[in-house]
């Protein structure tokens, strides 16, 4: 006769893969290069009358 896993030892499973998917999560996320962002300036253009 298999015993049923405690529920403490599903919850200390279950907090354990919390926290390995978070930290691979936040590096990932911290190897991640930003995007470049381009600040352009446009030129006024001349008014035609």
């Amino acid at each position: 006769m298999q015993r049923k896993p405690d529920l403490l030892w599903v919850l200390v499973i279950l907090f354990g893969l919390g926290i390995v998917t978070t930290g691979y999560a936040q590096s990932l996320w911290a190897a991640k290069p930003d995007a470049p962002v381009e600040v352009t300036q446009q030129q006024p253009q001349p008014s035609r009358r």
